[in-house]
C-alpha cells in the first residue's frame, strides 16, 4: 500500500482542460509548401490514382487559400521537362508564380529557403511528388535545421505503393509528423463555432471531401442540417 502510495505521489493525475495541443496546426504557425504537382511527375505516380491525388492536391490549396495560410508553390524543370503546376492548385493561386528550379531538393535552392525565412515561421507542411525524392529531401533537410514538419500523404505519390510508403517510413522515423488532406482541412477549423470559415470550409469539403462531403451536402440539402449552429 505505501508503494502504491509513493507511486501516485511521484505521478500525479493529470489535469484535463479544454486546450489544444501544442502540436496541432493553427492556420498562422506554419508555411505550407506544394511541390512538384506536375503533369510529367504525375505520369509516372503509381502510388495513388491522378484522380485522387489531383482532388487532394485541390482539397489542401483550397483550405490553404481559406485560411489565409502562408503558400509556397515550387516546380521543377517546369518549361523543358516536368510541365506546368497542376490546374486545381494554380486556380487556387493566381497570383503566385512557381519557384521554378533544378533541384530535386527544393530545400538545396535559395529562392526557396529565402522564401521560407522572409515567411518566418518555424513549421512546415509539405506535399508533392514524388514522395522519396521532391518530399524527403526538403523534410529530412528542414529537420535537421530545427523546424517542425508534416507531410500530407495523401497529396504525395511515388512511382510504386512501396517507395511512397519506404519514404514515409523513413520521414517519420526522423520525427516528420503525417496526416491527410481531410485532416489537414478539419485542424485547422477544429470549431464548427468558427463562424468566419464554416460556409468555405463546407463548401470545400462538398467539393473535394469524397463520401464526408457527399455527406454534408446530404445532411444540409435533406434536411437542413448543420454543426455548430450555423
Amino acid at each position: 500500500m505505501r508503494n502504491i502510495i509513493a507511486i501516485e505521489e511521484e505521478n500525479p493525475m493529470p489535469t484535463a482542460s479544454p486546450t489544444a495541443a501544442k502540436s496541432l496546426l493553427s492556420p498562422v504557425d506554419h508555411t505550407l509548401i506544394l511541390i512538384d504537382h506536375q503533369s510529367q511527375m504525375a505520369f509516372a505516380t503509381k502510388s495513388i490514382d491522378a484522380v485522387n491525388l489531383r482532388n487532394n492536391a485541390a482539397l489542401i490549396a483550397n483550405a490553404g487559400r481559406v485560411f489565409g495560410v502562408s503558400t509556397i508553390l515550387t516546380t521543377v524543370a517546369e518549361k523543358s521537362f516536368s510541365g506546368p503546376i497542376f490546374t486545381e492548385i494554380q486556380r487556387v493561386f493566381p497570383e503566385h508564380k512557381a519557384i521554378d528550379r533544378t533541384t530535386m531538393n527544393c530545400w538545396e535552392d535559395s529562392n526557396v529557403t529565402d522564401e521560407v525565412n522572409k515567411i518566418g515561421k518555424g513549421r512546415v507542411v509539405l506535399a508533392g511528388l514524388w514522395t522519396s525524392v521532391c518530399i524527403a529531401g526538403p523534410a529530412l533537410c528542414a529537420l535537421e535545421q530545427g523546424f517542425e514538419v508534416y507531410v500530407i500523404a495523401d497529396a504525395c505519390g511515388d512511382v510504386s505503393t512501396e517507395a511512397h510508403d519506404r519514404a514515409m517510413d523513413r520521414m517519420v522515423q526522423a520525427g516528420v509528423r503525417p496526416l491527410t488532406s481531410l485532416t489537414y482541412l478539419l485542424e485547422l477549423q477544429r470549431d464548427w463555432a468558427r463562424a468566419k470559415t464554416y460556409d468555405a470550409v463546407t463548401g470545400v469539403a462538398k467539393d473535394f471531401g469524397g463520401s464526408y462531403g457527399l455527406g454534408v451536402t446530404y445532411a444540409k440539402t435533406m434536411f437542413g442540417a448543420s454543426e455548430g449552429n450555423h
